[in-house]
């Protein structure tokens, strides 16, 4: 009988960011795959459009609203998912925010403090919060969306590029604790994807060209481009693979 290593089915997988974009195409990769999908954002309503998606093609997914910058909504949250489903096996950290594009050195405090929130700290308390749940479960996976800007600083985005190493080294750092849980820890390196929050560098016609150029694959990704690379870290395909980094940039870095 042919193994499934991406087979997921009986696993609860909690996904921040899931409703638009980078995080809806993940959200319907994991269903795909068997998982019962919590679908989280700020929102409601983009939430359960991607829930009711889900469902119309026979998955399994509930919507939850969630700030990844807000203690009470994470503790909320995770103790509905522990109350409902008995515990997260799976954690997609993939909300993230970049407020403010332009010279570092002008960053203000606010979009500072947002930055920091959202992207580092959300994902932070996410993580303690699923380490405890995976422990009484037998083991878990956590995956970090961080970004090519954890490698090489984004021109203009120093504040989200900071929090996006700094996600890095936090995947490091919950993978060398909780290996000996059964818990595996890693991060996904998105390059230039089409999403929102790439608008403001979609605009720049310049920017465009330039960049396009240096790109091997000659594109900008889709959000559905990322999907195969967090089926694998999130499924028993990864099952000796902890603390690393997996790139999806379109060649950007080759």
């Amino acid at each position: 009988m042919k193994k499934n290593y991406l087979d997921m089915t009986g696993k609860v997988a909690f996904v921040s960011g899931g409703s638009r974009g980078i995080g809806a195409a993940i959200c319907h990769g994991l269903a795909n795959e068997g998982a019962t999908v919590v679908v989280s954002s700020r929102k409601i309503e983009g939430c359960q459009k991607v829930v009711d998606e889900i469902i119309a093609k026979g998955g399994k997914a509930v919507a939850k609203t969630c700030h990844a910058g807000k203690m009470d909504d994470i503790d909320r949250v995770f103790d509905e998912i522990e109350a409902e489903f008995g515990g997260v096996d799976i954690l997609v950290n993939n909300g993230g925010t970049s407020p403010y594009y332009g010279p570092i050195a002008d960053t203000e405090l606010w979009a500072f403090d947002k930055t920091i929130e959202v992207n580092l700290r959300g994902p932070f308390f996410m993580s303690s919060r699923a380490v405890k749940q995976m422990q009484k479960r037998g083991g878990g996976t956590i995956v970090n969306v961080a970004s090519i800007n954890a490698i090489q600083p984004g021109d203009l985005q120093g504040i989200y590029s900071i929090t996006k190493a700094a996600l890095v080294n936090m995947t490091q750092s919950f993978a060398k604790e909780y290996g000996k849980d059964n818990i595996r820890v890693n991060a996904l390196c998105p390059g230039f994807v089409d999403t929102d929050m790439t608008q403001v560098m979609k605009d720049n016609e310049e920017f465009m060209t330039n960049f396009i150029g240096k790109l091997p694959l000659a594109r900008m990704g889709d959000p559905e481009d990322m999907v195969g690379a967090v089926l694998y870290m999130a499924s028993d395909a990864s099952k000796y693979t902890t603390g690393t980094t997996i790139v999806v940039d379109g060649g950007l870095y080759a």
